[in-house]
């Protein structure tokens, strides 16, 4: 058992229609998901808009109701109604995609970060600005900046600003959901190393949500790629970069720009290698309604849906 595990989760959202507003249907959103994150690492859920990457991260701190599957933290079922403690809203905390939007603009930045300590800890006024200071200094920023507005900061310091916010209780796991993907990209190293560094610093567990691989490759120890609600592969770093086996995953790879001249003609080959087999085999690898077949085992740590193969 892990840190955190997901256990054959399915989120299914219904369709209403008729003069009667009756369920004609669902929109199967998280179709049997199931993976296990190791305290301290990072576990990478990747995918295109619509994947239920971002809806599974959404279930586990509580946004999305699910529809059947069970979600434990540390042991605990955080699906179960009596467990929705105050215990488990503070170790479980999110940094959101835009950093401007996740912020109340009409708020100055004490009131931003000392929000979630109003809710959950008695504090005096005194106390709640010496810490709301103290992690501005651990995200590196100046203290100073308790008094600015969130509009007064750059897109870098504002997610900054956000990754304070969700510290603030001392979580265990912080859900990522596409932390760097509204920001320049001379901007996105720096806030993505600076999340490295806090990880190390604080011993946090991410559940990092993202489209991009190269990203991922960058952030993550292990790494599920998901189409329609359902993995097509699952491994290490290493599994899903050296030996990819399904054409969705090798897709993703191949879109990956390298900028150095000397992999170019590889890179170009692999492309050609990827392409030819997405229009020879491509429905090989998804049923009828065009669905992922159930994961099985090419190693130890790899898991994939093979073709054919229910």
């Amino acid at each position: 058992m892990g840190f955190l595990d997901v256990e054959d989760l399915k989120i299914h959202f219904p369709i209403k229609g008729g003069i009667l507003n009756r369920t004609v249907g669902h929109i199967k959103a998280v179709d049997g998901v199931s993976f296990s994150v190791e305290q301290g690492k990072t576990y990478g859920l990747v995918g295109e808009s619509g994947s239920g990457k971002t809806t599974t991260g959404r279930a586990i701190i509580g946004l999305n109701d699910i529809t059947s599957g069970r979600i434990l933290f540390e042991g605990t079922d955080i699906t179960s109604k009596k467990s929705k403690t105050k215990d488990v809203k503070k170790d479980i905390q999110m940094i959101f995609q835009d950093p401007y939007s996740s912020l109340n603009p009409r708020k100055r930045v004490l009131d931003v970060i000392a929000e979630p300590l109003r809710n959950f800890e008695k504090l005096s006024k005194q106390e709640e600005k010496k810490r709301v200071q103290e992690l501005l200094e651990l995200v590196g920023l100046s203290p100073e900046s308790i008094l600015k507005y969130p509009h007064e900061f750059s897109g870098g310091q504002r997610q900054r600003i956000g990754v304070a916010r969700a510290i603030a209780l001392k979580p265990k796991l912080i859900i990522a959901d596409e932390p760097v993907s509204a920001l320049d990209v001379s901007v996105q190293a720096q806030v993505l190393n600076f999340m490295q560094d806090i990880q190390k610093e604080l011993n946090l567990t991410y559940l990092f949500i993202s489209h991009d691989l190269g990203i991922v490759k960058h952030m993550c120890d292990e790494i599920a790629i998901m189409y329609k609600g359902r993995y097509v592969e699952q491994g290490t770093k290493e599994d899903i970069f050296n030996r990819p086996q399904h054409i969705y995953t090798k897709r993703l790879i191949a879109a990956i720009p390298d900028i150095n001249p000397r992999n170019r003609a590889e890179q170009f080959k692999f492309r050609k290698e990827v392409q030819r087999e997405y229009e020879h085999s491509y429905d090989d690898y998804f049923d009828k309604e065009g669905l992922a077949y159930g994961l099985h085992p090419v190693s130890e740590t790899h898991l994939v849906a093979l073709p054919g193969k229910g």
